[in-house]
């Protein structure tokens, strides 16, 4: 049952001062922040020491008693609601989001191809200095996102001092698919190459990750696999799905909001890529049993009949097993804040290995009562909340990095 966070929710109010229940409802919606202990400290890190203490003075929407707080918009305290109110809002245009991108393409080793969209356009320096964020959208998803833009434009906008590239993977926003290689959440080739040509082409910028949902997993993967050799200053996951079978049943659940809207969403996002590209996918090594993709209903179908053969997998449960990043974790060497939150109905709060925060001293986790899947929409106008947090992040470790070059990782 979903928890909508209204304060007459809880039994006991009839008995409490109404002042009680407001300051009850916003101790709920501080942020907590789970890291190590400031002893347990990153000795080989571009950091000096332990992330925590780079968090507790200098991201105060993170970790200040009066700032590090949430507070969801009043008609959206919930989980499902959040997540409705984001997928309804996916290709809105507003004051926060109203960008337009450069678009560049890659064509990769394979012959596939990815697109990386630019915010601000680029120019013609290749010794600009200015950080580039590289972005990952979750499944099926583009630089056309809401949340993408906003993104985009809080890091990309004049003073800021960001530049932006959002990867599109093969055959996503409007790329074409020009290989019969399928993008997933196990891959992080892709990636890896994309990263790699944005560090020799901008040599003088430092690189950061941004990943949300499916590609805060792939993100996730990628440093963990990469460990102090990522070129990556420091990296930010939202929504990570870090127990993919975790995410697999619980999207498989027979609830209003998967029947209604997340099964149908991607399973015809899938069907559309399909139908799209299907001169190409023929092609494939992998034998698709098409008649059947076109039948099914459920991601779990499609992860079994698409992904799991893919990767030469039983089913799409052994996929999940083997594309979780929770494993990895333990080997991120690069400075990483996680941001989920407890109400998503995507991203299950169980399947997030917050014992591994407390072991690792180069990663954090900020962890929300409210926020949905990919939402954390606050105020009476509703906007994103972690604009602010993923800025205060990457500017507190750029900064710290730029003033001890003697302790940064040999990339």
């Amino acid at each position: 049952m979903f928890d909508y966070g209204l304060p007459y929710s809880d039994p006991a109010f009839s008995g409490i001062s109404l002042l009680g229940s407001v300051r009850k409802f916003s101790t709920r919606c501080r942020v907590q922040l789970v890291a190590a202990a400031p002893g347990v400290t990153a000795v080989d890190s571009n950091l000096g020491e332990n992330i925590r203490t780079l968090l507790d003075a200098h991201c105060p929407s993170l970790t200040d008693a009066k700032q590090a707080c949430m507070k969801p918009t009043p008609f959206l305290r919930g989980g499902m609601l959040q997540s409705l109110y984001s997928t309804m809002r996916a290709l809105k245009r507003d004051k926060y989001s109203d960008i337009s991108y450069d678009r560049e393409t890659k064509v990769l080793s394979d012959g596939g191809t990815v697109s990386l969209d630019w915010y601000p356009a680029r120019g013609p320096d290749s010794a600009d200095a200015r950080p580039i964020a590289i972005v990952m959208a979750g499944l099926g998803g583009s630089s056309y996102e809401y949340h993408v833009r906003c993104l985009a434009k809080t890091l990309g906008k004049d003073g800021a001092g960001y530049r932006v590239a959002v990867m599109n993977h093969r055959g996503m926003g409007r790329t074409p698919l020009t290989s019969p290689k399928i993008y997933n959440a196990s891959d992080t080739d892709d990636y890896r190459d994309i990263v790699e040509y944005i560090r020799i082409t901008n040599p003088n910028a430092p690189l950061l990750g941004v990943g949300f949902s499916l590609g805060a997993n792939v993100l996730t993967k990628y440093l963990g696999e990469q460990g102090a050799e990522s070129p990556l200053s420091a990296a930010i996951a939202i929504c990570c799905p870090f127990d993919m079978s975790l995410t697999g049943r619980s999207l498989d659940a027979d609830t209003f909001l998967n029947n209604k809207l997340f099964q149908p969403h991607l399973v015809a996002t899938i069907k559309r890529f399909f139908r799209r590209n299907s001169e190409v996918l023929q092609n494939s090594p992998t034998d698709y049993d098409w008649d059947a993709i076109m039948k099914a209903t459920r991601m779990s179908q499609i992860d079994t009949l698409v992904t799991a053969r893919d990767s030469g997998q039983r089913d799409c449960w052994e996929h999940y097993r083997a594309a979780s990043s929770t494993p990895y974790v333990d080997g991120i060497r690069t400075p990483y804040l996680a941001i989920n939150s407890m109400d998503d109905p995507v991203t299950r709060y169980e399947g997030i290995p917050q014992a591994k925060f407390k072991s690792n001293p180069y990663i954090a986790l900020a962890l929300l009562k409210h926020g949905g899947h990919l939402g954390f929409f606050c105020g009476l106008r509703p906007k994103i909340w972690y604009m602010t947090p993923v800025t205060e992040f990457f500017d507190a470790i750029l900064k710290h990095q730029s003033k001890a070059p003697q302790l940064a990782l040999s990339f």
